[in-house]
């Protein structure tokens, strides 16, 4: 149990400590390779989870739930920080960005990593509203690191909306702690998970119910969900590639977390209302919207960012649904998004390098141009929209299978948007990918490790899950009922 422990400890430790080292290393150079090794010690320790956990009680707990998270957000950030290396050092060769900017970016990078984890890992509902915080105000400083009157604008527009999503957080996160008081007293243990699940059945339902409504608005503004989602396709658009990747990939991911462990207090509570129908309701609404709005981009990472509100809807939804098969689809549609996404966007963020512009209407032929960024995006589109034999595919087959037997109606809406979100992306495609190419183009040193480790995964993922993958998402799926 100590090692557990001190696994725990390590997975907060080591980023936290190397974004301190990094934001006073003279060299940013040196600070992005320092970047990857930190964060490949973070994922080693991280994986020693699986099989090793801390003890209960405590301010950190670790379960199938949230280590599931962590090792996607860990190896994420690891294979983002490899592709770091060369972006960065581009924008300060092409002068886009100053080296102190560079130096703050790796520490940034670190200190964003570690709030995560720390949301993940806390078994304090407090804790767990700092740390999600923390990410909001790392996230803003990321965002606007350019410091062109646009990236501030989205800095500044992220910074808003999100501190009014974390107020009604807040206030939903007293709102619980006012019904566990009375049952189980004042101080620490009223706010501590392990203690809150354990007496959920006694907790007063009307202020459960209360407090689930501005979690939802809260954190649901955190996910991207509509109608809070205005901050997102900005931050995506402006900031770093490599940012969007973060975002898109795993912040998003920790604030649906967040939501998935208050919808297991209210699930225990018979009392409480049921809040699947709210996150059904809010991931429809940003399906669709999400689907729709791809056909009016011209901007290639907002238009991408959008395909994250439409994707963020569909695991609110499949959660929504609930049951071992959407539960399980859910998880799973979780990582391969996670995956998915940020490969797409790590060739987006080296074709714009590339191109001088992220205009689509500049970008054109890369499959000849450039094949192996080409082929990476055709392989990227074709995964996101759900196309067989790619592992997408697998959790959309499953949550419009376990919506079929419950609600036939929302299924075929649910399908809409799956196949208005396919249109819209491949159309864009055919001409990024195909025809003449541009002939406006530059130089770029490419990083082929993190585009083939992602879509490797979530071609191998399509075809065979190992057993106890297999498993192990079975297990936590049944923890969220």
């Amino acid at each position: 149990m100590t090692s557990g422990l001190d696994a725990a400890t390590l997975v907060l430790l080591i980023p936290v400590l190397s974004a301190v080292l990094l934001a006073l290393q003279p060299s940013w150079r040196l600070a992005s390779f320092l970047n990857v090794a930190s964060s490949g010690v973070t994922l080693l320790a991280a994986a020693t989870l699986l099989v090793q956990r801390p003890s209960g009680g405590g301010y950190l707990a670790a379960d199938d739930l949230n280590v599931t998270f962590l090792i996607v957000s860990a190896f994420v950030s690891f294979t983002t920080s490899i592709y770091s290396v060369h972006y960065i050092a581009f924008e300060v060769a092409i002068g886009k960005l100053e080296p102190l900017y560079a130096r703050l970016y790796h520490a940034m990078y670190q200190a964003l990593v570690f709030s995560m984890h720390l949301a993940l890992l806390a078994n304090n509902i407090g804790l767990m509203w700092v740390a999600i915080e923390l990410a909001t105000l790392t996230a803003v400083v990321v965002v606007g690191l350019y410091r062109t009157p646009e990236a501030l604008e989205a800095a500044w527009k992220y910074f808003i909306l999100g501190s009014v999503g974390i107020a009604m957080a807040l206030f939903g996160t007293i709102l619980v702690y006012m019904a566990a008081q009375p049952v189980i007293g004042e101080g620490y243990e009223s706010m501590v998970w392990s203690v809150l699940v354990t007496h959920a059945p006694s907790l007063s339902p009307s202020l459960l119910n209360v407090a689930f409504v501005f979690l939802m608005i809260g954190y649901g503004t955190k996910v991207g969900l509509v109608p809070m989602h205005g901050w997102l396709p900005d931050a995506h658009a402006e900031g770093p590639t490599p940012v969007s990747a973060i975002l898109s990939g795993l912040l998003l991911n920790v604030a649906i977390y967040a939501l998935l462990r208050y919808k297991i207090l209210l699930s225990a509570n018979a009392a409480a209302f049921t809040p699947g129908a709210l996150m059904m309701t809010l991931g429809l609404a940003s399906m669709v919207f999400g689907a729709f709005m791809l056909y009016r981009r011209d901007d290639i990472k907002r238009m991408f960012a959008y395909s994250s509100i439409e994707h963020m809807g569909l695991m609110a939804f499949a959660f929504g649904l609930g049951g071992p098969l959407a539960n399980f689809a859910g998880l799973l549609h979780m990582a391969m998004h996670a995956l998915t996404k940020s490969a797409i966007f790590f060739a987006v963020g080296q074709i714009s390098q590339l191109k001088g512009t992220q205009k689509m209407n500049a970008i054109r032929g890369l499959t000849q141009s450039h094949p192996f960024l080409g082929w990476s995006l055709v392989v990227g589109v074709v995964a996101i929209v759900g196309m067989p034999p790619l592992g997408l595919f697998m959790s959309e087959f499953m949550i419009v299978s376990a919506a079929l037997l419950a609600h036939p109606a929302l299924a075929a809406l649910f399908a809409l948007a799956l196949l208005a979100a396919l249109a819209a992306l491949v159309w864009r495609l055919t001409g990024l990918a195909f025809g003449e190419p541009d002939a406006r183009t530059g130089v770029v040193e490419i990083s082929i490790v993190p585009f083939v480790a992602h879509l490797l995964i979530v071609l191998v993922a399509g075809v065979w899950l190992p057993g106890p993958v297999v498993a192990w998402l079975q297990n936590v799926a049944r923890m969220l009922e």
